[in-house]
């Protein structure tokens, strides 16, 4: 990536009148002026004045950019990010990538060069997205929510995904349900398909179960959990765990269709508690994200940069007990 060190160099200039070239705080001799903006165009240098830190901010303005705003997890984040931006006096820009890598690095430069003051970004992809958000690392604060692209390249903020699982894995036991399968998203790609998985293993292990039936792994979508609504063997399994929200209204829909009587032959839990978990048929027990503590992270590591290291920050989900899994009462 240049750096202004980078254009100086090229244009054979100081690197104070690069900046006053691309800040144009103060006149600079056009011939300077010239060879500044040429080298910045032969290097692919993007100026950005606020870049250097948000106490500097001067847009009052803050990015983000989520890979598809039509899934019903995404509109909730952003509501919570923009009431908590609101209180600061800062206003949200969003971007959707479109579930595509080429897209998402489009969109994230076009933030940059509008001169937010910070990104909050849920990467795409975990590998295919490190180069977009390499590209912007120190021209502005950035952080990324409840995904993340491979290496610690930037503070992170998103669920606590092994104490999310492991409530509702002890809710299920605490029911009588010890027959379990998980149905998720494949991690290849999803970072927070990798933690989802490892979390349900551990709270597997920590009752000293295993598995009923291999993982069913496919996407975080409603159609995946009618699909795998198919390939559950009902015969091994009594509970079943779906990775998110949309993948556990895909599965009550394919259990209902096949006749299968839920909770009774078979528990169905979420995890997220999105608008529409409560309302499903039957209503769904999951874990629900506390938006507001997500969005309060996110905002209060942009406020605050640190030059210590990529920090850190796992919410705690809260577990809703719906119709979908047996009322303890009757256990």
């Amino acid at each position: 990536m240049a750096t202004i060190h980078d254009v100086a160099r090229l244009a054979g200039v100081s690197t104070s009148t690069v900046s006053r070239v691309l800040s144009r705080s103060r006149a600079v001799h056009p011939e300077s002026e010239a060879k500044v903006l040429a080298a910045a165009e032969e290097l692919g240098y993007r100026h950005n004045a606020v870049a250097r830190a948000l106490r500097t901010s001067r847009s009052h303005t803050i990015g983000m950019l989520v890979p598809q705003i039509s899934n019903p997890f995404f509109p909730a984040l952003v509501e919570a990010v923009e009431r908590r931006l609101d209180r600061e006096g800062l206003v949200l820009f969003l971007c959707d990538s479109q579930r595509d890598a080429e897209v998402e690095a489009r969109r994230l430069l076009a933030l940059v060069d509008r001169q937010v003051d910070g990104v909050i970004i849920t990467p795409f992809d975990a590998t295919a997205s490190v180069a977009a958000v390499r590209g912007v690392l120190g021209r502005l604060p950035v952080i990324q929510a409840i995904r993340c692209v491979e290496g610690s390249l930037t503070d992170w903020v998103g669920v606590d995904d092994e104490t999310g699982f492991r409530l509702l894995v002890d809710h299920l036991v605490a029911a009588g349900r010890r027959r379990l399968v998980f149905v998720s998203a494949a991690p290849e790609t999803n970072s927070s398909a990798q933690r989802r998985l490892d979390a349900v293993d551990a709270a597997l292990r920590a009752h000293g179960l295993t598995a009923a039936q291999e993982p069913l792994l496919g996407r975080f979508e409603v159609d995946w959990g009618l699909d795998a609504a198919e390939r559950v063997d009902l015969s091994a399994v009594d509970g079943i765990v779906c990775g998110n929200d949309a993948i556990a209204l895909g599965m009550l829909r394919g259990l209902r269709r096949a006749g299968v009587s839920v909770p009774g032959q078979v528990a169905v839990t979420g995890f997220d508690d999105i608008s529409y978990a409560e309302i499903s048929d039957p209503p769904l027990t999951t874990v629900r994200q506390e938006w507001d503590a997500l969005a309060d992270a996110c905002v209060r590591l942009l406020l605050h940069p640190s030059d210590d290291g990529p920090r850190c920050a796992a919410i705690a989900p809260t577990l809703q007990v719906r119709e979908s899994t047996p009322s303890l009462e009757a256990t």
